[in-house]
């Protein structure tokens, strides 16, 4: 190690150099008008595992686009705030130990550019939030979203139904992630121990709001991109 290299560095920092202009250039080849704001943002991060995470979710993501061809798509990801928010997602990806929420970021970048449009500040605030959404989280609102069940019961309450369907969760697990998910502004359950009638216990799709719509929407697509690399 020189005397100017940091003694954190996880490697030189010409490997670092050398490893992210590789990623940018499997991207480039696949994906042309994407690899630049990647180069770009790949130039400061850190390697090693994180580096690791990072190379295979934009080896997927270059899959994900590799026949895709949209001008506006193309000019966005040309602009500062694309730059910034590909910085930010990869910082987080590169952080995140979790396979499946990286396939979320994943899902989120890949929404980025292909439905480009969004207010910057907006974006901004769905990124935050993703930060605090673990995979329990996920399995919550997918355990919302299911449609519902046939049977002979007269009473229910919503509690009753996501035990359920989450089997291997502890009612006060439930209850905690519920809560977090209403402070986010994801759902809007007011009580998970009301007792309603059986039908209406079941159906818990009005509980997703329009916010949190968004944020299973990259939930079902990193469950689609996972069946489709099986």
């Amino acid at each position: 190690m020189t005397d100017n290299q940091p003694s954190g560095a996880l490697v030189p920092a010409s490997t670092r150099q050398e490893v992210g202009l590789d990623i940018a250039a499997v991207v480039t080849s696949v994906v042309p008008w994407l690899g630049g704001p990647v180069s770009v943002v790949l130039g400061g991060m850190a390697a090693g595992r994180r580096y690791k995470r990072v190379s295979e979710a934009l080896g997927g993501l270059a899959k994900d686009l590799k026949n895709f061809k949209n001008e506006a798509s193309e000019l966005y990801v040309k602009t500062e705030d694309f730059e910034d928010l590909l910085g930010k997602t990869l910082w987080e990806v590169a952080e995140e130990r979790h396979e499946e929420k990286r396939r979320v970021y994943r899902a989120f970048l890949l929404d980025l550019i292909t439905s480009p449009g969004q207010p910057y500040d907006d974006q901004v605030r769905v990124l935050r939030t993703l930060e605090l959404l673990q995979p329990d989280h996920f399995r919550i609102l997918k355990a919302l979203r299911a449609q519902p069940e046939g049977g002979n019961g007269i009473t229910g309450s919503p509690l009753q139904t996501l035990r359920g369907r989450l089997p291997s969760m502890q009612e006060t697990l439930i209850s905690d992630l519920v809560e977090q998910l209403n402070d986010l502004r994801v759902t809007s359950m007011t009580s998970l121990r009301t007792m309603m009638t059986f039908g209406g216990a079941q159906d818990l799709r009005h509980s997703i709001t329009k916010y949190g719509e968004r944020f299973l929407a990259y939930v079902l697509k990193a469950d689609e991109l996972e069946s489709s690399a099986a």
